[in-house]
């Protein structure tokens, strides 16, 4: 049976033909021009949803990287700040071993003061830097405010025990500051186990022992209790020592003193230099926390106010102080370099993070190419082929609605 093909089916069919041919021919030139496979995510619905979520996790490492910038910049401003600081802590260090000297006056000590006073001042100023964005480096999480205010005994601090972090990485808080009150405030008194001191009242009696700081020899003998050297002489007139603990127990019984011997109990030691009398006494005390600023403090406060006593005893009670002062500002400077350091490592740690950061990014890139970027060479061949048979169609339809009775009459 003979199909009967109307002139409007021809035309139909025809025009339906070359519209197909010229989507298909103008979406591969879109391609070529893109360089884009998956134009909609109706060319490929399941590389379209998979390149979204490739390219959210791209972002968001890319965030990563300016985080990590940002927190670079921070903690290169707290490394600057705390080698400010150390250098200052070093010249207190200095000028305080200056003041031991026994051949200054007190016009000599008075100068010494005023120039560890100025220090003090560079100090809180350095313990006050401003992070750049309107808030302080120091303060933690209380930004806006300032964190230290020079008071008549040190400085008030008034920030808080925060620690500012930024995420670097999707499982990782790094810090970008260090909190004002463990650098400044929170710093060991003695050699960080036990601190010794002297009794003011040697002062009046003449005594002109000094106490050495001492070290721990043994820390499982260790007991955190206090202890009393008091100094009596026997029958005889020989200065003798005995040690006691809190509860008045005699932890090292009457002993002949000797200038300099090293006095050891429950694995401590330490040592007491010059001539004490009848009645002077030291004490041994656990560590506990005091503020640099407390510390410079008083050995200002030491060295313009000396006591005063007959005979070498004054003396005595300057040096107790100053090496107590010595000993302190070493602890400081021991506590801001660990701080440094902490921060150097951070530093390294975010050099570590940015070079991975930049080879996830290449990965993610090429998964991104893989799955919507066009394949110039076949997207190429396939234009010029569409082209073929676009000319082709046309030529066709041409020539078919050509045909006509009319043509040979």
């Amino acid at each position: 049976m003979a199909m009967r093909i109307s002139t409007s089916m021809m035309y139909d069919r025809g025009v339906t033909q070359l519209s197909s041919l010229q989507s298909s021919l103008l979406k591969t030139q879109n391609q070529l021009s893109t360089g884009l496979r998956v134009l909609t995510p109706a060319d490929d619905p399941v590389a379209s949803a998979r390149a979204l979520e490739v390219t959210q996790s791209q972002q968001l490492n890319e965030q990563y990287g300016f985080n990590r910038s940002n927190a670079r910049s921070s903690l290169d401003q707290v490394d600057t700040v705390l080698q400010t600081v150390n250098e200052i802590y070093t010249e207190m260090q200095t000028t305080i071993l200056a003041a031991g000297n026994a051949g200054l006056g007190q016009s000599d000590r008075d100068a010494l003061a005023a120039n560890l006073e100025s220090m003090l001042s560079n100090l809180v100023a350095q313990a006050n830097t401003a992070d750049g964005n309107g808030g302080y480096l120091f303060s933690g999480y209380k930004t806006n405010t300032q964190p230290f205010t020079l008071t008549e005994t040190g400085a008030q601090y008034f920030g808080d025990q925060g620690q500012r972090e930024l995420q670097v990485g999707s499982g990782r808080q790094l810090p970008i500051s260090a909190s004002g009150s463990k650098i400044f405030e929170q710093v060991m008194t003695g050699n960080g186990t036990f601190q010794t001191q002297a009794d003011p009242g040697n002062v009046g009696r003449g005594g002109t022992g000094v106490i050495s700081p001492g070290s721990v020899v043994d820390a499982s003998k260790l007991t955190g209790d206090t202890y009393s050297v008091a100094f009596a002489p026997d029958a005889d007139g020989v200065m003798q020592y005995t040690v006691t603990n809190s509860a008045g127990e005699e932890v090292v019984p009457a002993t002949p003193y000797k200038d300099g011997d090293p006095i050891t109990f429950d694995g401590i030691t330490f040592d007491i230099k010059g001539t004490p009398v009848d009645g002077d006494s030291f004490s041994v005390e656990p560590s506990t926390k005091q503020s640099v600023f407390e510390t410079v403090r008083n050995v200002i406060e030491a060295l313009r106010h000396p006591p005063t006593a007959a005979g070498t005893g004054a003396g005595a009670a300057l040096t107790n102080a100053l090496s107590i002062a010595t000993q302190n500002m070493q602890n400081a400077q021991d506590t801001s370099l660990s701080v440094l350091a902490s921060v150097g490592s951070w530093g390294r740690e975010l050099d570590y993070m940015d070079s991975s950061g930049s080879a996830v990014d290449i990965q993610y890139q090429a998964q991104i190419s893989d799955l919507i970027e066009v394949d110039y060479i076949a997207a190429a061949s396939r234009f010029t082929q569409l082209q073929t048979n676009l000319t082709a169609a046309q030529q066709t339809f041409k020539a078919a609605t050509s045909l006509s009775l009319f043509n040979y009459i």
